[in-house]
């Protein structure tokens, strides 16, 4: 099960990282526009190009954060840093589910989700 554990943290870190490729530098592509349901004039605009680049470098943050807690720390620390990335990751999916995209907590809510669900209840 630690290993089931350990697959479901680092999805969630490449997940995000992988988000993060497609917000900052895959803007004007079709799998952008299918992914994040966007127009492609909208994803034109400077104001979308910005914004979309702001929101990929934060889930990179996310994403190294999480590969960092994994593997660069260990014991307890190690635990609570990748706790609180994994938590962050769930909030921001049913926020965006609220606000954006339903489909987002299925998408990026689900391995979030259960890789919280097994930090907390596998040991």
């Amino acid at each position: 099960m630690l290993f089931v554990k350990d697959m479901f943290v680092l999805l969630v870190a490449v997940e995000a990282l992988l988000i993060m490729l497609l917000e900052m530098f895959g803007t004007q592509t079709k799998m952008a526009r299918k992914a994040f349901d966007l127009s492609k004039g909208y994803l034109a605009t400077k104001e979308a190009k910005s914004s979309m680049a702001n929101q990929g470098l934060y889930n990179g943050f996310i994403g190294v954060g999480l590969l960092y807690a994994r593997y660069g720390l260990s014991g307890g620390a190690s635990y609570h840093v990748q706790i609180l990335f994994v938590g962050f990751v769930v909030l921001a999916a049913a926020f965006g589910s609220l606000t954006a995209n339903k489909k987002i907590i299925f998408t990026q809510g689900s391995p979030a989700i259960v890789a919280l669900f097994m930090l907390i209840f596998v040991h």
